[in-house]
């Protein structure tokens, strides 16, 4: 019994969260409850197989944690983000893009992908793309005549993209996680020498398979406009030009709309690409664009750049907590010896390597309905990760299919974190069933983009190799 203490420390951290309680506190007090009985039951000579000596190794897991370059990107990416949201850019670049698509049928939705598009690569927050996406489209959607499950699915499915689209939150976090993981498995085969993976490495990578989702979304909902024309109808632009407040052409409407967000991204994305900057530089940049265009839309004030500092405080402060809190777990995790016995289980798995990608994935995708992307980033990916790279696997392809799977789980029913986004700002008169009809055809093109990947691994890893 002892020696699968753990996998029990693992099930017993997985129900304390499912109860509520802070995701930082509850990793570090479960693993420190474990650390007191390991030693406890040591001293009273039952063997535990607890190596106390791990503990000691956690005051340098914190100063790693706070001399990280790479985690700069974390407040200045949400800080970008923030700003973008609050100066309404947001809201200017989906009018611009209703008034060119709106007048086609399904152009409406086709217009929501797009923009979903845009505010991932501005944004990179799951959260805050479905939940403006929902204020903002879902009325003029549903006023217009688009059916209720074509209208939700497809807020749901964009707004998820900012799980995939660089420069996205998920894989700053992941790629450092994942950057850690690589090193730690080529030690582990002999390899003193090991080759890294960057942050920049996994934006690479997610570019192609993001826009191959982008062009199925868009796929399916023209499809659907085809099929279904009144499903998806057109709008008259006239009049939704004077519903949506607007005088003027629309060349200058979607000049002041489209042109600076794609200019910031282009700037943000062709300096990580082209290799002018980092992940932390480029985001250092980023901010800075956000919070030029904020003036520019006449949108800044203290009132709004206070909000938008105090915003992005709390989200990195979450996020360096969890990771505090998980470093004390993966450090108690090892202590008991999970980390032999997991790499035995995966050995001797049917199927070996196959095998046990596919356990991994499926046991991600299931956390996915109760832990966050941070969580299951900070927590499961650093007990697998070196098991499953030292098995063979490209460290950036195991990256991308982890991000699409998370993506996949937040957007499946009945406990997809998108789906209870959407739920809070959507009309009463939306019942939860259409939003839940809306969402399965999003996840099953999801689910083909990664059986796509698992056949095809050059569609993430081609283009980090070109650069």
């Amino acid at each position: 019994m002892l020696e699968f203490m753990p996998l029990i420390l693992f099930a017993v951290i997985c129900v304390v969260l499912m109860f509520g309680f802070p995701v930082a506190l509850s990793l570090a007090g479960t693993a420190l409850a474990f650390a007191g009985l390991g030693m406890g039951l040591e001293a009273l000579g039952i063997n535990a197989h607890f190596d106390a000596s791990f503990l000691s190794a956690f005051p340098n897991r914190l100063y790693g944690i706070m001399t990280n370059q790479t985690l700069l990107a974390v407040p200045l990416f949400v800080l970008m983000g923030v700003l973008l949201e609050k100066s309404k850019v947001a809201e200017t670049l989906l009018d611009a893009m209703a008034l060119l698509f709106g007048s086609l049928r399904g152009g409406l939705g086709i217009s929501v992908t797009l923009v979903g598009m845009m505010l991932a690569a501005s944004t990179g927050i799951v959260g805050a793309t479905v939940v403006t996406m929902g204020l903002l489209s879902l009325p003029t959607m549903l006023k217009r005549g688009y059916s209720m499950p074509l209208a939700t699915g497809t807020i749901c499915a964009t707004g998820t993209l900012g799980q995939i689209i660089p420069p996205s939150i998920a894989l700053v976090l992941l790629g450092d996680v994942l950057s850690s993981a690589y090193q730690q498995a080529q030690l582990s085969m002999g390899i003193f020498s090991p080759k890294t993976v960057s942050v920049g490495d996994l934006f690479m990578g997610a570019l192609v398979p993001g826009l191959i989702l982008v062009a199925l979304y868009i796929a399916y909902v023209a499809f659907i406009a085809w099929l279904k024309p009144e499903a998806a109808p057109p709008a008259d632009r006239e009049e939704l030009m004077e519903e949506l407040g607007h005088q003027g052409s629309l060349f200058t409407l979607l000049l002041k709309g489209l042109v600076p967000p794609i200019m910031l991204i282009i700037v943000v994305l062709g300096s990580i690409l082209g290799g002018f900057a980092t992940p932390t530089e480029a985001s250092a940049v980023g901010a800075f664009g956000a919070l030029v265009l904020a003036i520019a839309y006449r949108q800044l004030d203290f009132k709004t750049l206070k909000e938008a500092l105090h915003s992005t405080a709390h989200v990195t402060t979450m996020v360096f907590l969890i990771l505090i809190g998980a470093a004390l777990f993966s450090l108690v995790f090892r202590a008991f010896g999970g980390e032999e016995l997991i790499q035995e289980v995966f050995e001797s798995m049917p199927g070996g390597v196959v095998g046990a990608t596919l356990v991994v994935m499926v046991v991600i995708f299931l956390l996915g309905f109760i832990l966050d992307f941070i969580e299951i980033t900070f927590v499961v990916v650093p007990i697998v990760g070196p098991i499953l790279l030292a098995m063979g696997l490209d460290p950036i392809w195991l990256g991308i299919m982890i991000a699409i799977n998370l993506q996949t789980s937040f957007l499946t029913p009945p406990f997809g974190f998108a789906l209870f986004y959407l739920r809070g700002v959507a009309p009463e008169s939306v019942p939860t069933s259409a939003i839940y009809r809306g969402v399965m055809p999003f996840i099953a093109l999801q689910l083909a983009m990664l059986v796509a990947l698992a056949f095809f691994p050059e569609l993430a890893t081609w283009l980090p190799e070109q650069f």
